[in-house]
C-alpha cells in the first residue's frame, strides 16, 4: 500500500460532505441522514468507494469498510526492531523504571541487576544512605536489590560504603 493511498483517505476525510456521509453510513446506516441533497451525496459515495471505505452489499445498500482502516494501519506500521534477549528481559520486569518483581531465575536476575548496577559510576564511592535511596527508584524491596548487587560482584562494601565493582560498562 503507498502513501498515495493513505493520502487518499486522508482527504477524503477532510472534505465535509464525504465526512458527512461517512458519518451517516457508520452511525445510521443510510447516505440520506447526512443531510446533503442526492447528487452531493451520491458523489461522496462514489469517492468512498474509490478510497475503499464503502462498498455496496448484495441488496444495493452502502456498507463502510472498517478494515480499510486496519489496511493503513498496517501499511504505515514501522518494521520491528530486534531486541535483544537482555532487552526482553528487562522489557519484561521493567514498568516505567520500575521492577515489577525480582527476577527468580538467575539469568534473568543477572540481567537486571546488571541493568540497575549502571546507576553507580565506576571510580565513585556511595554512603548506603545513597545507595538505598538509588535503588528504592527501582523497587520498595531496596535491601534484598542492595544485597543481590554485593553478592553477585556487582557492588563492593565496607564500612557502609559502596562502590561499583563490576557489571557491563558503556565504552
Amino acid at each position: 500500500m503507498s502513501d498515495d493511498a493513505i493520502r487518499q483517505v486522508l482527504g477524503l476525510l477532510y472534505q465535509e460532505d464525504t465526512l458527512r456521509v461517512l458519518a451517516a453510513l457508520v452511525l445510521s446506516g443510510g447516505p440520506e441522514e447526512a443531510g446533503l441533497d442526492r447528487d452531493a451525496a451520491r458523489r461522496a459515495l462514489d469517492r468512498l468507494e474509490r478510497g475503499g471505505l464503502a462498498v455496496r452489499d448484495d441488496d444495493g445498500a452502502w456498507q463502510v469498510r472498517r478494515e480499510r482502516f486496519r489496511e493503513l494501519l498496517h501499511a504505515t506500521a514501522k518494521p520491528a526492531v530486534p531486541v535483544s534477549p537482555e532487552e526482553k528481559v528487562l522489557q519484561s520486569f521493567l514498568v516505567e523504571g520500575r521492577l515489577r518483581a525480582i527476577p527468580t531465575k538467575r539469568d534473568k536476575q543477572l540481567v537486571v541487576l546488571n541493568y540497575i548496577a549502571q546507576v553507580f559510576e565506576p571510580g565513585i564511592r556511595y554512603p548506603e544512605k545513597d545507595v538505598d535511596t538509588a535503588l528504592r527508584a527501582f523497587h520498595d524491596d531496596y535491601a534484598a536489590l542492595r544485597r543481590y548487587l554485593v553478592d553477585d560482584g556487582l557492588l563492593s562494601r565496607e564500612n557502609n560504603v559502596y562502590w561499583r565493582s563490576g557489571g557491563s560498562v558503556d565504552a
